[in-house]
């Protein structure tokens, strides 16, 4: 039944809202009942609260003007109580009249709400799909922090229920929102260092943390983690397990910093080459893992090479190997991760808070950007966030969408499967698989513990 006058949902309105890319309001205001007057503001829900996930909404949301924070959710109940006391004291202190944000302990409860018209996902890697999966098929819109999962067929699962619900997707490579990184892709893009031959890409592998060993004890009264485990094997419990440093580096949750870290600057390749590396491509390298007999078993370092059917070449290795081999040595800011660009005019590198060239005027232009004392490029806290909402109400088109995040994200699979196996993979992409290669492929399958299915 088409949907006039008052069953016209706060999903729908927001949705047509905007006619077009840049979009024109149509009709008045329709006000969800938890708006309480405010107009058009648009309602997320913060699934994961931990440091990212704080940091995220403190940063990100709380300060906007068009969007409400209205809930929290996470296992630990200290923090989703804590994150939703400090939203609605930001909110008071502001004096703007919000609407009550409510702490949940399950996503269920969240996603069932009516009124929230998006999610922000910043849980453990393990958790990123299947949350986006149930978000999608609420028609919940979706900001989803990197990276993107741990199983191919996950990815084409929730390929499939974003389009099938019509909703908008964010992943969160924030470099897209930074205006230093912005300008460097559009020369790159517009031939100013000519037709690119080969791409350098390298992030962090382990932050040098030690392997912590695991001595199982209770779980504490105030945290589920059967919930925090989901669909993920129920290890025995420890403290250090469930810590981000726990997340990141277990085999069980994710794939380490290959992705983890890896996810921003091959994010940025994807971003300035998209045609040029979505097609078939080798790949082979070297890695190195955890020390057992500690709880982390994922690769910590890696130095791996890719060939794309498109005649591009690509480097992809760690912050360490790059400082034992003197690899960044062409640039004054030696940031922790970063892509580099080599065309046949010249090269530009762009990371996080710093951006680079050998051509004079490039670089000036790249360097023409507020800095810090110590000389690194200041970014905006809240425009990732607030590209979010206008992608929401269809003002612009996505800025960082799904199709991009699988592609990157399959890159780091790539080193990942490259590394274990020892031996050169071809990865197909309009196949999905390895070629010929089941013991490749096992590697980009996970099993999820039921009843945490998608």
């Amino acid at each position: 039944m088409k949907k006039t006058g008052k069953n016209l949902s706060r999903r729908d309105f927001l949705k047509n809202t905007s006619a077009g890319v840049v979009g024109t309001i149509l009709v008045p205001t329709i006000l969800s009942s938890c708006a309480k007057g405010i107009n058009n503001r648009v309602l997320i829900a913060h699934i994961g609260v931990g440091s990212r996930g704080q940091s995220t909404l403190k940063n990100y949301f709380v300060p906007l003007e068009t969007s409400f924070s209205v809930a929290t959710c996470d296992p630990f109940l200290q923090r989703r109580n804590a994150s939703a006391d400090y939203i609605m004291a930001q909110y008071s202190k502001k004096g703007v009249k919000a609407p009550k944000c409510t702490p949940y302990h399950h996503f269920k409860e969240v996603l069932n709400r009516s009124d929230i018209d998006a999610v922000h996902i910043s849980t453990p890697d393990h958790w990123h799909i299947p949350l986006a999966v149930e978000a999608a098929r609420s028609g919940k819109h979706i900001y989803l922090e990197k990276p993107l999962g741990l199983s191919y067929a996950d990815f084409k699962i929730l390929e499939k229920e974003v389009k099938a619900n019509d909703v908008r997707f964010h992943y969160g490579t924030q470099q897209r929102s930074m205006r230093h990184v912005k300008l460097g892709i559009e020369m790159i893009q517009e031939g100013k260092i000519g037709d690119i031959e080969k791409v350098e890409v390298w992030a962090p592998g382990y932050y040098g943390s030690k392997n912590p060993e695991c001595h199982e004890v209770p779980v504490p009264d105030d945290f589920d983690y059967d919930l925090w485990s989901g669909p993920a094997p129920l290890n025995p419990y420890c403290p250090e397990r469930v810590t981000n440093y726990g997340s990141w580096f277990q085999w069980d949750y994710s794939i380490g910093f290959l992705a983890g870290w890896g996810a921003h600057p091959l994010d940025i390749m994807v971003w300035a080459l998209k045609e040029k590396v979505s097609g078939k491509y080798t790949c082979e390298g070297t890695g190195k893992y955890w020390t057992p007999p500690g709880i982390y078993n994922t690769i910590r370092a890696w130095n791996v090479n890719y060939e794309y059917d498109s005649g591009i070449q690509m480097h992809f290795f760690d912050a360490d190997f790059a400082k034992e081999n003197n690899l960044l040595h062409y640039r004054n800011l030696k940031e922790e991760d970063g892509t580099t660009f080599y065309g046949t005019k010249g090269w530009i590198s762009l990371s996080r808070s710093s951006a680079q060239s050998n051509i004079p005027d490039l670089d000036k232009q790249l360097n023409d950007f507020p800095k810090n004392e110590n000389g690194w490029i200041r970014s905006e806290d809240n425009t990732m966030g607030q590209l979010f909402v206008e992608v929401v109400k269809g003002n612009i088109q996505e800025v960082c969408p799904l199709n991009d995040a699988i592609i990157s994200d399959c890159v780091s699979h790539m080193a990942n499967i490259a590394i274990r196996t020892g031996r050169k993979i071809t990865w197909d992409p309009v196949k999905g698989e390895v070629e010929n290669d089941p013991e490749a492929n096992s590697w980009f399958i996970r099993e999820k513990r039921k009843p945490y299915t998608i």
